[in-house]
């Protein structure tokens, strides 16, 4: 199955509509949808090495596009369900506390979940949710997003036809250990909240 799904992703990356792909399933992963486009980016980059920069720019400025979604909707969503909940329960104040906080902290939050396997979507919605400054938010996520998409894209430029060769040889390994870093980020997030 795994090299059925790889297969197809290298097929899919030499193909006009991999652009569109890339840049979709980036944007979504900024707001709502669980996968990393790294997921679609790596195998992208190692099947067309010299497409590596455009790929790494639809990441990040789709990533930013879908961060800023779920910015709007920790904003909207927020007002509407999570308050009157949280004031039902008595932690109205808390919150308050919380988002005192994090707004204290928020670019730096922001740099750090760009940037790792954390769970993007997660701090945008709470970027939103919590009113941190949205020029802050959106130069954080443009600075942690365009890191992380062109660090990837450069190894994977410099070091492409023996990274393709590992990765074939070691698909299982390689999904296994993506699927651990996705899974820890998860973990960390139960840690934060």
């Amino acid at each position: 199955m795994l090299r059925s799904l790889y297969d197809w992703t290298m097929r899919l990356s030499a193909t006009p509509r991999a652009a569109y792909a890339l840049g979709a399933v980036s944007f979504a992963e900024s707001s709502f949808f669980p996968i990393p486009p790294d997921a679609l980016l790596i195998p992208m980059v190692i099947a067309e090495r010299r497409r590596a920069w455009s790929l790494a720019f639809i990441c990040t400025a789709t990533s930013v596009l879908g961060a800023v979604l779920g910015y709007v909707i920790g904003a909207l969503l927020f007002d509407e369900i999570a308050e009157p909940l949280l004031a039902f329960y008595g932690y109205g104040s808390k919150f308050a506390d919380f988002a005192q906080t994090y707004n204290e902290w928020g670019a730096w939050i922001v740099l750090m979940a760009g940037l790792t396997p954390f769970p993007f979507k997660v701090v945008t919605v709470a970027s939103g949710a919590t009113g941190l400054d949205p020029f802050v938010f959106i130069l954080s996520s443009i600075v942690a997003r365009g890191i992380r998409f062109y660090a990837v894209a450069a190894l994977l430029y410099r070091f492409g036809p023996p990274v393709r060769s590992f990765v074939e040889k070691r698909l299982a390994m390689v999904f296994t250990l993506g699927i651990i870093a996705l899974l820890g980020g998860f973990a960390a997030l139960r840690l934060v909240i």
